[in-house]
């Protein structure tokens, strides 16, 4: 009787190999064995809606991270406020209902004082610079209110106009008139002589609507990025308006410490090539908000010289209150202050 060998047919010994690759997927080792590989996924609050520019630069950045990290890292946006309102997105973060987080540090007034000092009515001329300057102040100045956070980013907008409803010529005009403004641009409305009304952007098209407020204090380009400019008839530009918003980008700080030291560079890589991707958005942004108000017909109003000079010294008060309670509480706000005047002043920020 002959005897078997233990020699297998071809295919059987492709069988048993395709078998083994399989379980090697399963098990999530490649075939020579190993540690599976860890997915890390990462929840991320936003309160633009997914058509804004801004929104589009977030998610271009999450599919960055999650491309170089050759797939250890899962990004999961929400948009719109989904997650957490824009209010409370900072807090949502501290909390860990989201590991990320994008808003305004102007949506939660007094929460960051030094902070606050960005958004000052300074005469910005575009977002790239305003965006530029953030960071560099916030590096610099490494803010304790920001401490229970990793922060990754700030971006700003471009200048601030007054949208309104109704022609808006002098000072005189600004009397009474109900103004959509958050944090210290609030007080711009104040100091002008209007009366400001707290929202979000998200809310700010139904209150233009229904009269609930008359005008907003807002960058051009919200005019088409929230669709504002359906609501209004004018735009008024004046050096007075030239604030700005700052918006975080900001990741738990557990989350943060985390994350193995490679991917924490990887982070913060990426994070300081869309420091300039979400100016240069701003920038884009307003030249498109700017050509739909055109194409509606809107009005832009510009103030005369002496006009100007109204406006300017009617809110310079809100840049000394800004001072003043910068010191009250032992912060560097006069510094902060100086430091964004003169890198204005040298009109160098874009460098």
């Amino acid at each position: 009787m002959r005897k078997r060998t233990a020699t297998r047919t071809p295919w059987k010994r492709l069988a048993a190999g395709t078998l083994m690759l399989a379980m090697g997927w399963l098990t999530g080792c490649n075939p020579g064995g190993g540690k599976p590989s860890e997915v890390i996924k990462l929840s991320y609050s936003i309160f633009f809606p997914p058509t804004h520019v801004q929104y589009l630069a977030a998610e271009e950045w999450a599919r960055e991270i999650e491309r170089r990290s050759e797939g250890r890292l899962q990004i999961v946006l929400y948009p719109a406020g989904s997650l957490t309102k824009a209010d409370q997105c900072y807090e949502g973060v501290v909390q860990g209902i989201s590991d990320l987080g994008m808003s305004c540090f102007a949506y939660t007034r007094g929460r960051f004082p030094l902070m606050e000092g960005l958004d000052l009515p300074l005469g910005y001329p575009d977002g790239a610079t305003a965006t530029r300057i953030a960071n560099r102040m916030v590096e610099k100045h490494q803010p304790a209110e920001l401490a229970d956070v990793r922060v990754l980013y700030l971006h700003a907008h471009g200048p601030g106009v007054l949208a309104s409803k109704k022609p808006v010529r002098s000072l005189a005009d600004m009397k009474g008139l109900k103004v959509r403004a958050t944090g210290l641009s609030a007080k711009i409305v104040e100091a002008l002589g209007g009366t400001p009304v707290a929202m979000s952007q998200p809310e700010t098209y139904e209150a233009l609507q229904r009269g609930v407020v008359e005008a907003t204090l807002c960058p051009v380009e919200t005019l088409k990025g929230w669709r504002q400019g359906e609501t209004i008839q004018y735009v008024v530009d004046a050096p007075a308006l030239g604030y700005t918003t700052a918006m975080f980008v900001v990741m738990n700080r557990d989350r943060w410490s985390k994350l193995p030291p490679d991917l924490q560079a990887l982070f913060n890589t990426v994070n300081r090539e869309w420091i300039e991707k979400h100016g240069a958005a701003w920038d884009q942004a307003d030249r498109d908000g700017r050509a739909l108000v055109t194409e509606l017909g809107r009005e832009f109003i510009a103030l005369p010289a002496e006009e100007q000079a109204r406006w300017k010294t009617a809110v310079q008060p809100v840049l000394d209150d800004y001072v003043t309670q910068a010191t009250g509480k032992n912060l560097p706000g006069a510094e902060l202050l100086a430091e964004v005047q003169a890198e204005l002043a040298r009109g160098d920020a874009t460098r």
